[in-house]
């Protein structure tokens, strides 16, 4: 690539980032104005239904109606999960995963997008206690992913000749940009949007990167923002809602002197609550990590009906818990007369919001249910109530709306549902902030506190002990606030939350991502793994391919292994023998050679001696079955033989060099002097097109194809179990030395752990090959030799060999 198609990629580049934007800004406009058209269709049947039937006494109705909107919903968006399972939960743990290099089948698709979108609309509409922050971020990534393709696997039909981004790091930047779009449009916070990218997600980061994330979070803010002021306030370009939930604006008032947001006294209890967030926090994990345990033991493999029936047990137990709370629990308390703080339109707005939802249900006049007033609303509603309702809850409401809400969110997050938990946790961590608020003003006597303050910290508290996210939430929160004062305390309290929290387990997503079995890499190694050298992780056992192999070996090895990558080697033999006869210093230097260089041999050798794990009938199995070194009369039947058997480790290029019974370690673990690296999709591709020579023809011969033609596919390669074996002459040979990547990164056998992970995760590798001092390859390091499980089980094996 010159210069010049250099600059006009990079120009392409930003219009795609901005266009993330503008469509994730606008999928969280679509999920809002349904979410708020159905909850207030809902609520205000319900509403007219209780005040009709609390004077008649047919509340059994109005419970029947308020089931049947919940249900319904439910059941819908149960679904849409059916359809395509990956929708369900918030997608974080799974976008996670993505941006650590780890690919989730079918995370990015649009059907995903769809059943997502969709399903979260249907969820938090049916009343489970779920938030739709958490899909926003996943719907994002999905934009992120599909738009720059410019084609999709769920519309085949629509193909469009776009030559850019086809590659898995370009789309993995994509990736991070969407997800960051998803949090600034879910809490008009663009720089936390792009903070929470690099903290949560990302592995592979660069500078250049950053900017276009922000760029990213800024158009999909705006594009939210300017739609819902136009379309709530009648004001178009006036952008006075900047995300799906925000948090009003705290502000003590006029006529109280003494009330301060916070003072330096209060920075203590604070820390005292992050601490009791953090405890709080870490029992919701492990009570869910339990919960999810059991489903996937008890509910995962049963009929799929059975999940759906989950989810609607779930709505009808929530259903009648908030109808029963609201009855029985709740107080009548009386109406404060509000004074209207400031003159903006915005901040007037969010008065009128937190008064317009005051619910009375089953109290008479002048006096309202404050149990119903958090549990009858939206959730955004109920989290503005305990921030900014200047009228009290009382302390056992409080206790039993945490309490209920605390045990049925962790029931639901991960039933069969498209479902966040950031606003379930802000909820519930907000009833404890007011909670301490109310204990403290009334029995200790401290007047000056500020309710609101209060109920604020409690959120960040309880959401910093579930997520454990710390810089990205503390930037989130105080530009949801829009209040720069809080920024202290709020990180205060995230930070005593997380190591409070970790003490106990890992975050929410994190569990999660291990229950999944996904090999996660953390941002650095233990400091004790540096016992380890890269020759203790890497796997010697090698499956390679040789500068130029026949068509029935590499049909045969693609076949029968899974690996997405094969090193291209050839075999080192020197008659090194006859050289140390005669020459004492030649023979001293080739014996230093030889005692110095860690051979896949003496590697093998070593570990079957230390592990007794590798029997020679193992070995054996692995060997005995070769191909007949003779040409069978007919194409068909060697192929077809080719496939039955097991594929050995040397694909037998010279049939005199079959392994065989008497071979010796040395002879089975051959020195390999390396070449490059070859992907399979490259392979396969070279197989599909007939790129490959006859014996009898030069290598020259064989047809080259252009980058462009070997990226075609991407990112659905073809399979090599669709290949037409017919097509294929098993004779012919394929030179694979123009398209193997020749300058892999590699690391010395003697490299530290630390090291071998840090050059792995921050270059975004799937395979580092280790290289001896001169140039043989003796095993390869992948992702699975990174994870903590697998160092942790060879630092044990090294202390045993100690």
């Amino acid at each position: 690539m010159d210069n010049k198609k250099g600059r006009r990629y990079e120009v392409v580049k930003w219009m795609v980032v901005f266009a993330i934007g503008v469509c994730t800004g606008l999928v969280g406009l679509f999920v809002d104005f349904f979410v708020r058209l159905f909850t207030q269709l809902k609520f205000g049947v319900v509403q007219t239904s209780v005040e009709e039937c609390s004077q008649k006494g047919c509340l059994a109705l109005s419970l029947l109606e308020l089931l049947g909107f919940n249900l319904t919903f439910v059941f819908l968006a149960s679904l849409l999960v059916l359809i395509e399972p990956v929708a369900a939960g918030s997608g974080i743990p799974e976008v996670k995963c993505y941006l650590n290099g780890v690919k989730v089948p079918g995370i990015v698709r649009l059907r995903t997008l769809l059943c997502k979108v969709l399903g979260v609309l249907f969820s938090v509409a049916g009343g489970l206690f779920v938030g739709k922050e958490g899909p926003m971020i996943h719907s994002g990534s999905v934009v992120g992913a599909g738009l720059p393709q410019f084609q999709s696997i769920s519309l085949r039909k629509i193909q469009f000749n776009f030559p850019y981004f086809r590659s898995d790091r370009d789309k993995r930047d994509f990736v991070s940009a969407g997800a960051a779009a998803g949090v600034a449009a879910a809490f008009g916070a663009p720089i936390g949007g792009t903070l929470f990218s690099l903290e949560e997600g990302s592995s592979f980061w660069n500078q250049g990167l950053t900017w276009k994330v922000l760029f990213c979070s800024m158009s999909a803010t705006f594009t939210l923002n300017f739609f819902r002021s136009g379309i709530q306030f009648g004001s178009w370009g006036s952008f006075q809602l900047p995300g799906l939930l925000n948090f009003g604006e705290f502000k003590c008032s006029d006529s109280d002197k003494k009330c301060h947001l916070w003072t330096a006294m209060d920075l203590g209890f604070f820390v005292v609550m992050g601490v009791i967030g953090g405890l709080l926090g870490a029992t919701f994990n492990c009570l869910n990590k339990r919960l999810a345990k059991y489903r996937m033991r008890n509910v995962h493999p049963k009929p799929k009906l059975v999940r759906v029936l989950e989810s609607l047990l779930v709505s009808l137990v929530t259903t009648v818990v908030v109808f029963v709370a609201s009855m029985v629990l709740g107080e009548c308390r009386q109406m404060s007369s509000s004074s209207q703080i400031g003159n903006d339109s915005f901040q007037l707005q969010v008065t009128e919001d937190v008064n317009s939802s005051i619910k009375t249900f089953f109290c008479p006049n002048d006096t309202y249910n404050d149990m119903a007033t958090l549990f009858f609303n939206p959730q955004e509603s109920a989290i503005l109530q305990l921030f900014h309702q200047d009228g009290t809850f009382s302390p056992v409401t409080l206790a039993s709306f945490f309490i209920l809400y605390f045990l049925l969110a962790c029931w639901t997050y991960g039933v069969s549902v498209p479902s966040g938990l950031f606003v379930p946790s802000l909820l519930c961590g907000a009833a404890f902030g007011r909670l301490v608020a109310n204990v403290l003003k009334s029995y200790i006597g401290l007047g000056h506190i500020y309710s609101g303050t209060f109920a604020l910290i409690g959120a960040a508290a309880f959401l910093g002990g579930v997520v454990r996210m710390t810089i990205s939430l503390t930037v989130i929160l105080i530009e949801s606030t829009n209040e720069i004062t809080y920024g202290l305390p709020i990180m205060v309290t995230l930070m005593v939350a997380k190591w409070t929290g970790d003490f106990f387990n890992k975050g929410i997503y994190d569990i999660h991502v291990g229950l999944r079995g996904v090999p996660l890499l953390e941002w650095e190694t233990e400091v004790e793994m540096d016992k380890l050298r890269a020759s203790d992780i890497m796997e010697p056992n090698l499956t390679y391919v040789y500068p130029h192999t026949r068509i029935q070996s590499l049909v045969s090895i693609l076949r029968t292994t899974v690996h997405h990558a094969f090193p291209v080697v050839t075999e080192n033999r020197g008659n090194e023998k006859e050289f140390m006869k005669g020459n004492q210093l030649i023979s001293n230097n080739i014996k230093f050679k030889k005692s110095s260089i860690l051979t896949r041999a003496g590697e093998q050798r070593k570990r079957s001696q230390s592990m007794k794990s590798y029997p020679s009938s193992e070995l054996r199995n692995m060997c005995d079955e070769h191909i007949a070194s003779e040409e069978p009369a007919e194409k068909e039947d060697l192929l077809q033989q080719m496939l039955e058997r097991r594929y050995t480790p040397y694909p037998n290029l010279y049939p005199d060099q079959s392994p065989s019974e008497d071979w010796t370690m040395e002879e089975r673990f051959r020195p390999l002097t390396f070449h490059g690296l070859i992907l399979r999709s490259q392979l396969v591709t070279l197989l599909v097109r007939g790129v490959c020579y006859s014996e009898s023809q030069s290598s020259a011969s064989q047809p080259r194809l252009s980058y462009a033609e070997m990226a075609e596919d991407y990112p659905r390669y073809p399979d090599i179990h669709d290949l037409d074996l017919t097509l294929l002459n098993p004779r012919m040979i394929v030179d694979v030395t123009p398209y193997m990547n020749p300058s892999p990164f590699t690391v010395s056998p003697n490299t530290h752990v630390s090291q071998v992970f840090n050059l792995f995760r921050t270059m975004g590798l799937r395979h580092l090959p280790v290289v001896n001092a001169v140039g043989e390859i003796v095993g390869i390091v992948t992702r699975h030799n990174l994870t903590s499980e697998f160092l942790q089980a060879r630092l044990r094996q090294h202390y045993q060999t100690i």
